[in-house]
């Protein structure tokens, strides 16, 4: 096995692991690591599917019944394309499941814990090698704003995956106020820019980064902390989930916290309902006929449902009634 070092002096190095062979079910990771000279302060970067390889996570299996039983939830589905949120919390396409790089009929799944196993090998390599390295464990998942996919971290140990700088003023005295690079997920696109995709070269080692090394023993939140809440997630949800949801009622959590009255009201008449702001409420005001009331007190529900509230406030009936008005508040309906 050949290990290529970086040249001497500053900067950020990353090479890949040459000469590793096949990994299978009880496959020990740091044997993968032995002829390998590392420092204190490198990063170790290693593909999720060795990891789940050697975890005997590879099953034979179809490939979009696998997706099915890692399935929580589906955020949007296109034809035979499904991004879901998986087992760990994670939203990708298939929910991670992966038929490349693996025996003709078979599956590999993501591991079962990332960041434990992230864990176990920083411990193995200190143990073995005496040296203290952060480790990374990668996938690869497309972006909901971007074609094409990168890799990302879906286990850390050893090091903060996320560099929050809110409060921090730039040169021209700016504060700071929502930057917070994903550290974590920048050093495994550059993992895999080394390794690629095709060359049976699953490890890679970065070194460079040092101080963000924790000191031995301390292995940081892991790469949870990287998952944004669903309540927080702007794409919870693809275009056309959102509408059945809202009609459904289900899933509210990922419409977020609620709107203010004024963005509700602005949505409210931009669907051509009569509608406007009263005092902490909004009050939608029906108009005439029996049929054209339920028809647009239906909008006014489904409208206001996407956005958090709910009717009907103190200020309007206590339960649901065709009338002059009816009036929303922030909440569940």
């Amino acid at each position: 096995m050949s290990d290529r070092p970086p040249p001497h002096g500053a900067g950020l190095h990353a090479w890949p692991v040459d000469g590793l062979g096949e990994v299978r079910r009880g496959t020990v990771l740091v044997d993968l690591l032995d002829g390998v000279d590392l420092h204190d302060g490198d990063v170790v970067c290693v593909t999720s599917k060795v990891v789940a390889k050697a975890e005997g996570r590879q099953r034979r299996q179809d490939r979009e019944e696998a997706v099915t039983q890692e399935t929580v939830r589906v955020v949007a589905r296109r034809g035979p394309t499904r991004i879901v949120e998986n087992r760990l919390g994670l939203v990708m396409a298939a929910a991670g499941v992966d038929a490349s790089n693996t025996e003709a009929g078979t599956v590999v799944l993501l591991p079962e814990d990332p960041d434990g196993s992230a864990r176990r090998l920083r411990e193995d390599l200190a143990e073995r090698h005496g040296r203290n390295v952060a480790v990374l464990v990668t996938d690869t998942a497309g972006r909901a704003w971007r074609t094409g996919q990168t890799d990302l971290a879906v286990g850390v140990a050893g090091m903060e995956p996320l560099e929050p700088m809110d409060g921090e003023v730039d040169a021209y005295g700016n504060r700071l106020v929502v930057t917070a690079p994903a550290v974590a997920d920048e050093l495994a696109g550059l993992a895999e820019l080394v390794t690629g995709k095709l060359g049976g070269r699953p490890v890679s080692v970065v070194r460079g980064l040092a101080p963000r090394v924790l000191p031995a023993g301390e292995h940081g939140p892991g790469a949870a902390v990287l998952q944004r809440p669903r309540s927080q997630d702007m794409f919870a949800l693809g275009a056309r989930e959102a509408v059945v949801a809202a009609v459904r009622g289900r899933d509210l959590d990922c419409f977020g916290a609620p709107a203010s009255a004024e963005e509700v009201a602005a949505a409210l008449t931009s669907c051509g309902l009569d509608a406007a702001t009263d005092g902490p409420a909004v009050r939608v005001r029906l108009g005439a006929g029996t049929r054209d009331q339920v028809v647009a007190l239906e909008r006014a529900r489904l409208v206001c449902l996407a956005h958090g509230w709910g009717p009907f406030s103190d200020t309007g009936p206590a339960t649901p009634a065709l009338g002059d008005a009816v009036f929303f508040s922030p909440g569940d309906p």
